[in-house]
């Protein structure tokens, strides 16, 4: 099968090795439910070629550990070519046949007390096991105010360019580039309506060219590479400036810093 047949097949793939998982589980003595997230849980309109499997395993108390460290229930839904314990509860997991899957296993006092967006439940022992658990979407924290992320951002190109004249590149491009655009992303509903395009709760990156198609194309300014801190601070900058009253002192601060960094590349 060429790439573009397996791509055209691999959302019904994605579904049947759901089921292959939940079918394996229903044979595992102490396992007690299957649990689809993210595009195979509840927004299954969003599962697509790209898609991969991110699921839940509930089992009775004291069992967990027995189906982390033994993925025989797994491999008998699909052959494992690779795996690894990614976190203290679950794997990362790529089959033979290239699906990637993400998984995690929990009983049902762990799972009740997790915030679970858009959980939905494959295959559940006996039909009542999870009857009453009340799986739930991230508690509801105060919205940052515009003027915390604004300041984080600005705040957050000066010390890139600080970190960028002491030769510290990679710590510069994460504050320029990824924790000042992190904020970026979250003033964004201050300067478009966002579309009707599903948000993450927790992760914010996800689907942002969607859900902000006309603010989008400033994004590939704002994170240019590497060797392009300083002129991402400097696009950061110029898209603040023109969406949000900007504090002249720390504005001032930011092109002096980047002023420096391009000096202290040429040398002078």
């Amino acid at each position: 099968m060429g790439h573009h047949e397996f791509m055209e097949d691999r959302v019904p793939a994605l579904l049947s090795r759901l089921d292959a998982i939940a079918a394996s589980l229903s044979r595992a003595p102490h396992a007690m439910a299957l649990i689809g997230v993210g595009s195979v849980g509840t927004d299954l309109d969003r599962l697509d070629a790209h898609s991969d499997l991110d699921f839940f395993v509930i089992v009775e108390p004291g069992r967990q550990a027995a189906f982390i460290e033994d993925l025989t229930w797994l491999d008998r839904a699909a052959t494992i070519s690779f795996s690894f314990l990614n976190t203290r509860d679950g794997h990362k997991v790529l089959f033979e046949d290239g699906i990637y899957a993400e998984f995690a296993v929990f009983d049902p006092a762990q799972l009740a007390a997790m915030p679970v967006e858009g959980g939905r439940i494959v295959w559940q022992a006996g039909g009542t096991v999870l009857s009453g658990l009340q799986m739930h979407a991230p508690d509801p924290s105060t919205p940052a105010s515009k003027d915390f992320l604004l300041g984080e951002a600005l705040t957050n190109l000066y010390v890139g360019l600080t970190r960028l004249r002491r030769g510290e590149r990679l710590s510069a491009a994460r504050f320029i580039q990824g924790y000042a655009v992190d904020q970026v992303v979250r003033l964004l509903p201050f300067v478009e309506p966002p579309a009707p395009a599903a948000e993450d709760p927790f992760d914010g990156a996800r689907r942002v060219e969607q859900r902000f198609p006309q603010v989008a194309h400033h994004l590939p300014r704002f994170v240019q590479g590497y060797d392009r801190s300083a002129e991402s601070a400097l696009a950061i900058l110029e898209f603040l400036e023109a969406n949000f009253p900007v504090n002249p002192a720390i504005r001032q601060k930011i092109l002096e810093a980047a002023e420096a960094v391009s000096k202290d590349m040429k040398g002078g």
